[in-house]
């Protein structure tokens, strides 16, 4: 299978911190894809790099012409700038746009149909601040799913959700997915990540990349997770409150 992403001795500092160290790894077109793995294993600087946002220090990311979207986890907006949701998502129309385009059918279409599919239309003219945490968030991936794109990378989309948001946007990933996209996510959540085809645990290196069952191991987890993973009886429990 072609790959969608290909990383070379990929590493990511930030001065003395080392967020990801010596990764190479195909990631395969169409695929859903979970990264994890404990704080400040370089789970965000990887999706970031994929996504055109940061540079690696040094090594090659290559998506072949793919496009990206990628849904930050936190992403401020000046509290006195007045934007409705549409506008929110719109933005994601403008670097096809150019400087004095207009929205056309297609990008209003596209805007249109990402509200539609998260369930916000209602929302539209309602100030992006006035919303709530999980209505917030889903504006945020409607955006993303606006670009279009041919890779749609999301840090940590879920966490902290309501129900009813977590099961909109689960539902909708899984689409996009079936779409033949590729989706990658990172998460904090192991059932999450067990509803992807490939998860890759990170721990600043590379741990494991495989079906969640190769990578699940003891041995995997404990290399990556270290004394906070402990066996009671036949179960491997995790001692860490930020991860589920």
């Amino acid at each position: 299978m072609s790959a969608a992403v290909t990383l070379k001795d990929v590493h990511v500092d930030y001065g003395p911190i080392h967020a990801v160290g010596d990764l190479t790894l195909e990631i395969p077109i169409g695929s859903s894809v979970a990264i994890i793995g404990p704080n400040g294993s370089g789970k965000s600087s990887l999706l970031k790099v994929i996504g055109d946002v940061i540079d690696p220090t040094s090594g090659t990311c290559d998506t072949a012409g793919a496009t990206t979207a990628i849904v930050l986890q936190s992403t401020d907006i000046d509290q006195s700038i007045p934007l409705t949701v549409r506008d929110v998502i719109a933005m994601a129309r403008f670097p096809g746009l150019g400087l004095f385009r207009r929205p056309s059918a297609v990008d209003r279409a596209a805007i249109d149909s990402a509200m539609n599919r998260l369930e916000i239309a209602d929302l539209a003219h309602r100030q992006i601040h006035q919303l709530s945490g999980g209505q917030r968030q889903r504006a945020f991936v409607a955006q993303g799913l606006a670009q279009d794109a041919d890779i749609l990378l999301l840090d940590e989309p879920l966490t902290g959700l309501d129900v009813r948001s977590r099961s909109i946007i689960l539902s909708v990933l899984d689409d996009e997915h079936a779409a033949g996209r590729t989706v990658m996510t990172t998460t904090h959540n192991f059932d999450d990540a067990r509803r992807c085809e490939l998860v890759l645990l990170l721990a600043t290196s590379f741990i494991a990349f495989g079906t969640p069952d190769e990578v699940f191991t003891e041995e995997h987890l404990r290399t990556a997770f270290g004394g906070k993973f402990v066996r009671i009886g036949d179960t491997m429990v995790l001692d860490d409150p930020h991860h589920h």
